[in-house]
């Protein structure tokens, strides 16, 4: 089922899979509820926008009210929208710290080249925090840093059962939000069996989730980042990371939070605005004009016309694309 409000009703009366109030307390103390309730009254005065993305959905981050969807159910593969999960699942482990240091393997860099990933350009024998390698994920969509952070908080003996383990994590938490329509079989994005999906309505939950971490929030909002590791030899390292979504510091209010972009994913974007007190918190999945998706949807919520105006932030010439 496709959800679109209609301009003349705005009272949301039926939403697949959500017949009543739902409200489940999470691990780490966040909390997701979601109701089938009205849209913004503004929204109703709007035209319904007309997106390049095969799949959307636009929410209310207070209270989970759904303002807009298209093909809402429709499972699709995610990409590196993924890496917003993976920073969550890290987020939520019970007494996380996030200044504990994590040195760079050589797997890290090889994985990276062989895959010919997103990079954060982590250097072997450096030592990163937790709270460092955040950025690095969510930024230039490392998944070097992606690698790391399985590799540290999973269990087993190798590498290998690490990240399994913590891909089995990622999954958990889907299960704890009650997306039947999600899985994971990455820690990155990099679907070795294609068994990496989601749906726009599950992703904007998830996304809702992780909103609510204040760190989390605090990471995704950056246009760039700088920082600074010791490195193997005693020496010291400067990093600086850029955030691929360009949504951040076009759209006014713009507060996150990542993209990601893939053969089978086509690109695709989770984003957040925040404007006088409202926070919208939506998705795209294979777009062709993600960004300006985005900002037509956000119009949506807010009532405004910015999308028709926006002009994107430019990245570095030698920064990460996603």
């Amino acid at each position: 089922m496709t959800y679109t409000p209609k301009r003349s009703v705005p009272l949301i009366t039926s939403l697949t899979g959500v017949r009543r109030a739902a409200t489940a307390v999470l691990a780490g103390g966040l909390l997701l509820t979601v109701s089938p309730l009205a849209a913004p009254a503004q929204a109703a005065t709007q035209p319904i926008p007309s997106i390049s993305a095969k799949g959307g959905f636009l929410l209310d981050q207070a209270d989970g009210k759904a303002i807009y969807g298209k093909a809402n159910n429709t499972r699709r593969q995610m990409a590196s929208t993924t890496k917003l999960v993976t920073a969550i699942t890290v987020l939520t482990q019970t007494g996380v710290d996030l200044n504990k240091k994590v040195t760079v393997k050589q797997a890290y860099r090889d994985y990276v080249t062989r895959e010919g990933a997103s990079t954060a350009d982590l250097r072997t024998g450096d030592k990163l925090t937790v709270r460092q390698l955040l950025s690095a994920l969510m930024l230039p969509s490392g998944c070097d840093a992606a690698y790391a952070l399985a590799d540290t908080f999973g269990t087993g003996s190798t590498r290998t059962a690490r990240t399994q383990s913590f891909i089995g994590k990622m999954n958990k938490k889907a299960t704890q939000l009650g997306l039947t329509n999600t899985k994971f079989d990455s820690f990155d994005g990099i679907s070795p069996t294609g068994n990496n999906y989601t749906t726009p309505w599950d992703l904007a939950k998830l996304a809702r989730h992780a909103m609510s971490s204040s760190v989390f929030r605090d990471v995704v909002k950056a246009t760039s980042y700088k920082t600074t590791a010791p490195t193997s030899t005693g020496g010291t390292r400067t990093y600086t990371w850029y955030n691929t979504n360009k949504l951040l510091g076009s759209y006014s209010g713009a507060i996150g939070v990542k993209t990601g972009t893939g053969t089978a994913a086509g690109p695709c974007l989770v984003f957040a605005a925040t404007r006088n007190g409202k926070t919208y918190t939506g998705v795209v999945l294979n777009g062709t004009d993600r960004f300006n998706d985005a900002a037509k949807l956000l119009d949506f919520g807010f009532g405004s016309s910015t999308a028709r105006t926006m002009k994107l932030r430019s990245l570095p010439a030698d920064a990460q694309r996603d």
